[in-house]
């Protein structure tokens, strides 16, 4: 009764706090007229320029790590989603489980791909379920930016679910900008290559008035998944097979309207996602192309969400969102046609609810505060067998500052989240949890004529169980505690424009890092291997460097855009001191990796070459020479030329991936494809 008397004394605040702060801070702004300098101001949207020659987006001045691609530098790359441009980022591990229809998964600092909050035009993206984002989902047609941060975003004007996850990657999708008269943008799109993929697009953009614009995309994705990849069976590769049931037919659509606001903004938009896939399974070293797997998966996402930016006066600001999503999965595997597996044949169906409202309060010209507070409804239906149908009621609030001086940045900020769970059964859900986790930034600029920026910061981090960890049918465990992460981080930028010479700017980031992760869920088998359980075991620590180096050329008519990165971690378990293998490597983690990129532009033509590696690593905990991966790279090529003609601009570009046909695998037993071939035609009216 206490907890029931709590909940619902939470939900009362966050539902009647939002109009009445609203309103009382509205009112007492409005009298202020001068905008104090240097103040943080509520517009941290990203800004459009046109017709612009350097293309190379320089690394952003924070005071908590970020990384950034965008613009003509992402859209350059040689990648299908989002998840394959993630591996250009220092500090990221992607699972990838074999070819265009494998699911892909991110990791950030060895922290786990639970730990990664994903935003989509900056609400976040949900699964209560499994808490993974499937990013090989997104592709980049209609992407404008891809940000990572360590930590946090380095802005306390935000919603409190922002605060809440250890890392934060960022999508941004195209906002409509026009130039002189023109009410249309449209632009049509045509992929082909390797693996008989097929994937046709369309962009529209439409200007209804001076403050009024939408925008429509669309895309068609098909994809056979056939390629071949060499196998070992002993000692070596020694034959070649075919990958199979990897293929995929997706379709995507979106819809958004933009609006401009005295002071504000604000956009809505809907999402619509439906793919089927096959899932190839693990190959057989043993016995190659003996099986063929046959599990199928059926997706369907939908959701739809707003948000509303609005400046009142020059003290005060509100960020308001609110969204709705609802997917649909489907998963059967049959053992009629792949002996290997059991029956299965599920279907889940998720429901979600969220709205948001961030408060900024400018005091003066170099203190600034906010205050959010999120709520957000979950519910999760199965066909399991006595599955329990779990709700998740969870708030989130958020109180934050911001001091900035000359020389000194400080950020603090402590979040307050409270979930609270139901089922249809009578003591079968998990207990309220709440917890306090503070963040505190700070950044020093030690020389005034120098760029040069020392920054620090600690996180303390707090997460639920997912939905499947505590209520999965023969698995769960609803008495699991959640995990936390301690996050240390001590690093150091440097900048510098040079007038005179090939080099033009050259930029640095190199940051240290701590991290711990305790009360690690991991899965237990029970008294047979069918059955396993959920439990926290686990205890993981984490010591690592991120290192980034880019630089800007200019030789002639030729401009050149260079960037390389490299990441050293060592992840250790360290959860049973009695273990042989206590203080080992945690599975798929490298002690080292490195991306690079080299972009020349002339006179039309844009070539690209990108490059990534990844160290030794091992498959399991146990650091024994049967489980050791062997190091891989991938190099790929691409070349374009704009066609300007009276109406229209026309884009062609080739793509070679793996172009050394480098067999390899990201997850063991998933082989991932060699060389291929990729074409693209766009056409911009």
């Amino acid at each position: 009764m206490v907890a029931k008397k709590s909940f619902y004394h939470s939900l009362k605040f966050a539902v009647w706090q939002i109009p009445v702060l609203v309103f009382f801070f509205s009112v007492s702004a409005t009298g202020q007229s001068v905008r104090p300098q240097n103040v943080p101001t509520w517009a941290d949207s990203i800004h459009h320029l046109r017709n612009v020659t350097v293309t190379a987006n320089r690394i952003p001045k924070e005071i908590i790590p970020v990384q950034l691609l965008s613009g003509e530098q992402l859209q350059q790359l040689s990648v299908h989603s989002v998840a394959d441009a993630l591996r250009y980022f220092s500090g990221v591990q992607i699972k990838d489980y074999g070819g265009i229809g494998g699911l892909k998964t991110v990791n950030i600092r060895s922290l786990g791909s639970n730990h990664v909050g994903v935003f989509y035009d900056g609400v976040e993206l949900g699964n209560a379920q499994n808490g993974v984002i499937d990013l090989g989902r997104f592709s980049l047609d209609n992407m404008e930016a891809i940000s990572l941060y360590n930590g946090q975003k380095s802005a306390i004007f935000q919603p409190a679910k922002d605060f809440a996850s250890a890392s934060a990657i960022y999508m941004q999708t195209r906002v409509p900008s026009f130039d002189g008269s023109l009410r249309n943008h449209v632009n049509v799109g045509f992929k082909w290559g390797s693996f008989d993929a097929y994937n046709p697009s369309m962009l529209w953009e439409h200007k209804i008035n001076a403050k009024v614009s939408t925008s429509f995309s669309s895309e068609l994705m098909y994809t056979s998944g056939r390629y071949k990849f060499s196998y070992a069976k002993k000692n070596g590769y020694d034959t070649t097979e075919v990958r199979r049931n990897g293929d995929v037919r997706a379709v995507r659509i979106e819809g958004a309207a933009f609006g401009k606001l005295q002071d504000g903004e604000w956009r809505s938009k809907l999402y619509f996602y439906h793919s089927g896939r096959g899932y190839p399974g693990a190959s057989v070293r043993e016995e190659p192309g003996k099986f063929s797997h046959q599990d199928r998966q059926w997706d369907s996402d939908l959701f739809v969400q707003s948000s509303l930016r609005k400046g009142f006066g020059e003290v005060y600001a509100l960020l308001f969102n609110v969204k709705y999503g609802y997917n649909y999965l489907h998963y059967r595997s049959d053992p009629r046609l792949d002996v290997t597996t059991m029956y299965i044949d599920n279907t889940y169906r998720q429901q979600e609810a969220y709205c948001s409202a961030a408060h900024l309060f400018n005091i003066n010209r170099w203190w600034s505060c906010s205050l959010s507070t999120d709520f957000q409804w979950n519910k999760l239906n199965a066909d399991l067998t006595d599955f329990v149908y779990p709700r998740r009621y969870s708030t989130l609030m958020s109180c934050a500052t911001s001091v900035q001086f000359d020389k000194f940045k400080c950020q603090a900020s402590m979040l307050y989240t409270f979930v609270h769970e139901r089922t249809n059964r009578t003591g079968t859900n998990a207990g309220d949890k709440s917890k306090f986790t503070p963040t505190l930034v700070v950044s020093y600029r030690p020389f005034r004529k120098i760029d040069l920026n020392v920054r620090s910061f600690y996180k303390r981090v707090f997460r639920m169980p997912t939905l499947n960890d505590l209520y999965y049918t023969f698995i769960g465990n609803k008495d699991l505690k959640p995990e936390y992460t301690n996050q240390y981080d001590l690093g150091l930028t440097y900048a510098k424009d040079f007038k005179h010479g090939c080099i033009r700017h050259l930029e640095f980031q190199v940051d240290g890092y701590y991290n711990e992760v305790e009360n690690k869920i991991v899965a237990m088998p029970t008294s047979n291997q069918f059955r396993w359980t959920m439990l926290n075991l686990g205890f993981v620590q984490i010591h690592g460097a991120d290192v980034s180096l880019q630089a800007d050329w200019h030789v002639a008519e030729v401009g050149i855009l260079s960037r390389v990165t490299y990441t050293y971690q060592s992840a250790q378990d360290k959860t049973d001191p009695t273990s042989p293998y206590y203080g080992g490597q945690i599975p798929y983690i490298p002690w080292d990796s490195a991306t690079a990129i080299l972009g020349v532009d002339y006179k039309g033509w844009h070539a690209n070459y990108s490059f990534i590696y990844t160290g030794k690593r091992y498959e399991s905990s146990a650091n024994i020479p049967e489980n050791y991966a062997q190091p891989w790279y991938t190099s790929d090529v691409s070349l374009s030329h704009t066609l300007r003609l009276k109406r229209c601009n026309i884009r062609l570009t080739a793509e070679v991936n793996n172009i050394f046909n480098q067999q390899y695998e990201v997850v063991q037993c998933y082989p991932m494809p060699g060389v291929n071939y990729k074409f693209k035609i766009n056409i911009m009216l």
